[in-house]
């Protein structure tokens, strides 16, 4: 293992090193840019005074993604912000248009073009969704694990869909493929690669607005944790750009979690090298991923100070417990609850001392979607 990392149990990564890291901030933009679309507003963040007694700390707020720009989760942001960058380099313009109109007018401009893209449900619905509000064709390459659901909400948004046998990982390649041999196509992925950089970290840029508006609703004070749920680790790249280029003190602790079945990243920092893993059948869709982003490799292996497993069943149950408190919250987001308690209850971890969590903490959960039905429990809709 590198970097002096710990590694406790199966299910439990601690870097001790990780506040100590820094990185550059995020560009500056996305912000601005979300902030002229229409129907934009800042997600809530709600408190939760019973999970604040239970785990002993001063507070508990869930950033609820559960409706975003009109979808049922936080990725719109990303592919909004990115789709006007990819716009932008083809009408060789560097600074966003001032409205949706302006850049509608210089698509308009452009040869025809077609976004490319594989998804396991909310990314590829959110470049469907945008797309079309810009009139632009939008080819989204489901993997069949992910279910008949997901890919009729990405065909209701006007995408040509093609599901795909696989798992996530083999929808990738099979998009990338399909951009690379389609004139005009333009993939826009969640994820990079060595030579496919670019339009990820746009994606990740366009999450900076989600943390300006916990910055924003804190006034200015920063958590004592936030947990982050892990699929590719995009958005925990974002999170981990965020906090460690801020210089606070203490800084925040960081932790991302992920499906047990699907721990890409969790298994990565436990070997001290980037790894791929097989993936399995949950009810954490969006996070049902084998292979770690490229670019968010580097930041979660040395910005990240902690990451954790979680089952199906606790998934569930977590959904279930953040409806009871009035948070919609899908399996994915849920899971950062399930992630926390798990850590400070397991015995032997110690949890609370290892991400320094007192009576004066503000623990922050990112809760990335709207509720699904989990009435079969354990098994992926």
């Amino acid at each position: 293992m590198s970097h002096g990392t710990v590694l406790t149990t199966r299910s439990w990564f601690f870097n001790p090193h990780a506040r100590a890291w820094t990185c550059p901030p995020p560009p500056p933009g996305a912000a601005r840019f979300h902030s002229r679309l229409p129907g934009y507003a800042p997600t809530p963040l709600v408190e939760i005074p019973e999970l604040a007694r239970e785990w002993g700390v001063r507070s508990v707020m869930v950033k609820d993604e559960s409706e975003r720009l009109g979808l049922p989760a936080f990725k719109a942001l990303g592919v909004s912000y990115a789709v006007c960058r990819v716009v932008c380099r083809l009408a060789g313009v560097t600074a966003p248009p001032a409205t949706l109109d302006a850049l509608r007018e210089m698509v308009s401009s452009l040869p025809p073009m077609e976004l490319v893209t594989a998804t396991d449900g909310n990314h590829g619905r959110a470049l469907a969704r945008f797309a079309r509000s810009l009139g632009i064709p939008a080819r989204v390459l489901v993997p069949d694990v992910a279910g008949a659901p997901a890919a009729e909400a990405i065909r209701a948004e006007g995408a040509h869909v093609i599901v795909v046998a696989g798992d996530y990982d083999t929808a990738v390649r099979r998009a990338a493929r399909e951009a690379g041999s389609r004139p005009g196509a333009v993939l826009v992925q969640d994820t990079a690669w060595p030579g496919y950089e670019d339009v990820p970290q746009w994606i990740v840029d366009g999450y900076s607005t989600l943390l300006a508006e916990i910055d924003a609703r804190l006034g200015g004070e920063p958590p004592a944790l936030v947990v982050v749920p892990m699929g590719v680790g995009s958005l925990a790249q974002a999170v981990v750009t965020h906090y460690r280029s801020r210089g606070t003190e203490p800084p925040t602790a960081l932790l991302g979690v992920e499906p047990d079945t699907a721990a890409c990243v969790h298994a990565g920092l436990a070997a001290g090298r980037y790894r791929s893993v097989p993936t399995g059948s949950t009810i954490m869709a969006g996070l049902n991923c084998g292979t770690p982003s490229s670019l968010a490799w580097p930041y979660l292996r040395n910005g990240l100070d902690a990451a954790v497993t979680v089952s199906d069943g606790q998934a569930a149950a977590a959904a279930r417990e953040l409806a009871g408190h009035g948070v919609p919250a899908g399996p994915c987001g849920a899971a950062c609850l399930a992630g926390v308690r798990a850590v400070l209850t397991e015995p032997g971890l110690g949890g609370r001392a290892a991400l320094g969590l007192g009576p004066d903490s503000t623990v922050v959960l990112l809760s990335t979607e709207s509720p699904r039905d989990l009435t079969e429990g354990e098994t992926t809709p």
